[in-house]
């Protein structure tokens, strides 16, 4: 039996106090987490010894560059990357396709995938929790996993001085630059994401027309300017201190809010191929563990109210996206937790979406 980790008691202890209104939209691990997919999905695989990435690696334009690879295997590596715009190193894992070789001639669609606001999670959370590594194996693309951060996906407004964090800048500039110039990727590109990754993926993707050809929310707050959505993630982001930092006071700098909405952005989303996903009722759905008292009050607090509140901030950005005449998949499914086991099988679900886009062709 899964059991909710000590932020999750304390996240539905808050809420209690606090009441269903303000609900923190919790990161994912601190809801009820689904067991990792599969036995091979979490192999542990034996890395070689780190080795320093050749001399003559082509940094990002900003400076930034791979300091650092470990191959885990043929297929997988994990690059350290020297950040300037968040100033600190951060780690990727990489999944190249079959017959990839560091000298190839030829470039491959990319697909970037973003993990959740849970401070545990590392470069492995994709690996760990979901099929991807198997689905992306069957096709010619490289597969970018980065360490996802609290508050992790946009430009940190620091009081209108932004400067760093600026993890915005990390994935649109400096990982897109050193994954393409180093690694072969080409300018076909998807971006997929869970919960603040799912927003950071539309957000992204709006405020870069052009830069990718797909983009997929898989339980992500898509309107955070809601009413009530707002003092949730301001309570999320207590745990990276100062909370106001991250987007600023709502209401007081309403404009940063809305630059970093993706309801806000929906008309810069038109050509972009869209998918969202979310459970709207916050009630224990089919692949939810059960529990017994009081854990299953505790889930039902944390990680049912958390799907319910990003379920209408996803009703919401559909409803104004088909009012613009933008075409979006959605896959809205009722009863379901804030947890893995979704969004393993919406990322399956929207995979073929997602390679149709990009152009990849299948292995041999």
């Amino acid at each position: 039996m899964n059991r909710p980790r000590p932020l999750a008691r304390a996240a539905a202890l808050m809420a209690l106090a606090l009441g269903p209104g303000l609900v923190p939209l919790v990161a994912p691990a601190a809801a009820a987490a689904s067991p990792p997919n599969s036995a091979s999905a979490r192999a542990v695989l034996a890395p070689s010894q780190p080795r320093q990435a050749a001399t003559d690696t082509v940094p990002a334009d900003n400076g930034a560059r791979i300091t650092a690879e470990t191959w885990l295997n043929d297929s997988t590596v994990d690059l350290t990357i020297d950040s300037r715009a968040v100033a600190k190193a951060v780690t990727v894992r990489v999944q190249v396709p079959r017959g990839w070789q560091p000298d190839a001639t030829g470039t491959w669609p990319v697909v970037f995938a973003l993990g959740g606001g849970d401070a545990t999670d590392t470069q492995t959370i994709w690996t760990d929790r979901t099929g991807i590594a198997q689905v992306a194996a069957g096709w010619n693309v490289l597969l970018v996993m980065p360490d996802p951060s609290p508050a992790g996906f946009t430009d940190w407004f620091n009081y209108g001085a932004f400067g760093t964090p600026a993890w915005e800048t990390f994935h649109t500039l400096e990982l897109r630059q050193l994954i393409e110039r180093n690694l072969h990727g080409s300018d076909q590109r998807a971006v997929i994401g869970v919960s603040s990754g799912g927003h950071g993926a539309l957000t992204m993707a709006g405020r870069h027309p052009g830069m990718f050809k797909f983009a997929a929310s898989y339980s992500g707050p898509l309107n955070i300017t809601l009413p009530g959505v707002d003092a949730q993630l301001v309570l999320l982001n207590l745990s990276n201190g100062d909370p106001f930092r991250v987007f600023g006071i709502p209401y007081l700098n309403y404009a940063n809010w809305q630059a970093n909405n993706p309801y806000d952005l929906v008309g810069k989303l038109r050509g972009v191929s869209l998918f969202v996903s979310s459970g709207t009722t916050g009630n224990h759905g089919p692949l939810d563990p059960d529990m017994s008292f009081p854990d299953a009050v505790a889930a039902r607090l944390v990680g049912g109210a958390s799907e319910q509140i990003v379920g209408l901030t996803n009703i919401s950005f559909i409803s104004h996206a088909q009012s613009l005449g933008i075409p979006v998949t959605t896959d809205l499914y009722g009863d379901g937790w804030h947890q893995w086991a979704y969004w393993d099988r919406e990322m399956k679900r929207s995979w073929p979406q997602a390679m149709q886009a990009i152009g990849a062709t299948k292995t041999p």
